[in-house]
């Protein structure tokens, strides 16, 4: 499912950390903004979008990619729109339904026969019994 170019709002500005000279005067890095609400995704994609508990998603639902790690602007866009991209993606398939099954025979042994171990090792610790 291909997020559609005109629907992503991105806007250039000075990236931070380290650079010098080349950080402190061109505009490389790249704010991207997508508003999932307007956007024209399918509707169970745009409800699992905002399911996502991803702090990049606002409270209005729009999503803020910042793009620095390259030091030319178009490959910092390019980068922006690989990320959104992956984002849907990664939403894009409906999430198979858990089918309920029971406990193996064995697994329930195997947990009975380890709590009863541990219930003996916790009954040595307790103080003895006055014998009189």
């Amino acid at each position: 499912m291909q997020v559609n170019p005109a629907e992503v709002e991105l806007s250039a500005m000075r990236a931070q950390g380290a650079g010098g000279q080349n950080v402190n005067k061109v505009a490389s890095a790249v704010h991207l903004r997508f508003d999932i609400a307007a956007s024209s995704l399918p509707e169970d994609v745009k409800l699992r979008l905002l399911a996502l508990r991803d702090g990049r998603i606002t409270l209005q639902g729009v999503l803020v990619i910042k793009a620095q790690q390259y030091r030319t602007q178009e490959a910092n866009r390019q980068d922006a729109l690989a990320r959104l991209q992956a984002l849907v993606d990664s939403v894009a398939r409906p999430p198979r339904p858990r089918r309920a099954t029971r406990p193996t025979l064995g697994s329930q042994r195997r947990r009975l026969e380890s709590k009863s171990r541990r219930s003996g090792i916790k009954a040595l610790r307790a103080r003895p019994a006055d014998t009189q």
